[in-house]
């Protein structure tokens, strides 16, 4: 199917294969439905809906916008938690958590520059506002920030596979300098494949430059092959692959530790039991095996499987985010005009990978008991601040499924609780 698109101004027209539409990563609703349409106010070529007054297709745009908004507003305020929770826990301050709050870091500003330039290109019809020059500015930082956000997942891999595998060593392997060395690698590196690249037009055809040109309000990001095999080598695949390994170590060790566990355990029982038949120290090594053996037996395995479900956790949600754009990503690129994408499934791949920067935080955070507490009190001092900003006059509150008490410390701080149908006059 071609389009024939004519300008106002001149009588030249153009052919436009609708292919090159359906391949672009950034237009999103059904390609079937739109044409391409001379505005006569302005004279700009812009999307149209057929059929944007149905309910049901009013439903789903309505949907898709809250599901967007609520990926955002979580990757922004879920990172932005975690690295206030850092700031003002000095417990939290050790150097594996420096890689957690660069991730935050990384996951909030996917949220603000990739995301929300994304989502305005959704709600109006996949059309560009910001000019041909922002586009490349978006693209960039959507590569960038994305790409920091995989290679920071890699380091918190790297690292966790020494303090696990070598915990003794650990200390003399991951210093101040490495810590520092690692960073800078994670925030310098995705430039290479993403500001130098797009700005430089190495990494898209000549036939896509000139689409751009002729139509500067549509953002889309074609890419060449080469570039698709680079970039997507040094974001995810290599990355990716990194992070399988280590965690497969860190799997096959902690198994190790529990089989070790589990045989010394079960060959102190039978050296006791036999000592006891023959008579000899049996009362004294069935209470040195009941004050020590057991007790860090269990409580060790139980630390060793909670790391193996957590390390599943992990691979999982990275995995099931991830997997599906790369493999879109790179198939369409080397499959070229012959594998159109249909702009809804091209937009649910890009937002199932922003929602990764999402579930960062509850994944390596919320899943460590320090965080947990952090997180309380954090959220405890953010209510009692915006609580200051009340107004103080005299007012009655009723409060209905709360409980209430009043007791007042041996300082002049006043703590209060809430009890159920009462009144408190404040």
């Amino acid at each position: 199917m071609k389009l024939e698109v004519f300008n106002i101004n001149t009588v030249d027209n153009f052919t436009l294969d609708d292919r090159e539409l359906s391949t672009s990563m950034y237009l999103t609703d059904s390609y079937v439905n739109k044409s391409l349409e001379v505005n006569e106010s302005s004279s700009d070529f812009v999307y149209s809906n057929q059929f944007q007054d149905e309910p049901f297709v009013v439903f789903l745009v309505i949907l898709k916008c809250l599901i967007m908004l609520f990926i955002i507003l979580a990757a922004i305020f879920g990172n932005l938690l975690v690295i206030v929770s850092v700031m003002r826990h000095r417990k939290l301050r050790v150097i594996t958590n420096y890689f957690v709050v660069s991730l935050a870091f990384a996951d909030m500003l996917v949220a603000i520059w990739a995301m929300c330039f994304n989502f305005s290109v959704e709600i109006t019809n996949g059309k560009w506002l910001f000019g041909y020059f922002m586009c490349d500015v978006w693209n960039s930082l959507d590569v960038y920030f994305s790409t920091a956000s995989i290679l920071h997942l890699c380091c918190i891999s790297v690292d966790r596979y020494y303090a696990i595998v070598q915990p003794l060593d650990y200390p003399l392997i991951m210093t101040t300098g490495k810590l520092g060395i690692m960073l800078a690698v994670v925030w310098c590196s995705p430039a290479l494949v993403s500001f130098l690249p797009i700005f430089m037009g190495w990494y898209t055809t000549q036939d896509h430059m000139d689409f751009r040109k002729r139509f500067p309000k549509v953002c889309s990001f074609t890419v060449n092959k080469v570039y698709a095999v680079i970039s997507s080598s040094v974001s995810f695949w290599i990355p990716g692959v990194i992070m399988l390994y280590m965690y497969y170590r860190i799997y096959v060790e902690a198994d190790r530790q529990e089989r070790m566990l589990y045989r010394s355990k079960v060959a102190a029982l039978l050296l006791d039991k036999h000592l006891q038949i023959n008579g000899i120290m049996g009362e004294v090594m069935r209470e040195r095996q009941s004050i020590q053996m057991q007790p860090m037996a269990s409580s060790k395995m139980k630390r060793e499987r909670k790391a193996a479900r957590t390390l599943g956790i992990i691979m999982s949600a990275f995995l099931a985010c991830w997997l599906p754009f790369f493999l879109w990503y790179i198939i369409t690129a080397l499959c070229g005009p012959s594998c159109p994408s249909p702009p809804p499934v091209v937009a649910a791949v890009f937002w199932v990978g922003y929602f990764n920067s999402a579930l960062n935080p509850l994944i390596y955070a919320y899943f460590n008991r320090d965080f947990r507490a952090a997180f309380r009190k954090t959220l405890d001092s953010c209510c009692r601040l915006s609580s200051c900003f009340l107004p103080q006059s005299t007012h009655r509150v009723r409060l209905v499924s709360l409980r209430y008490s009043l007791t007042r410390t041996p300082t002049t701080t006043m703590r209060i609780t809430i009890r159920r149908g009462r009144s408190v006059e404040m």
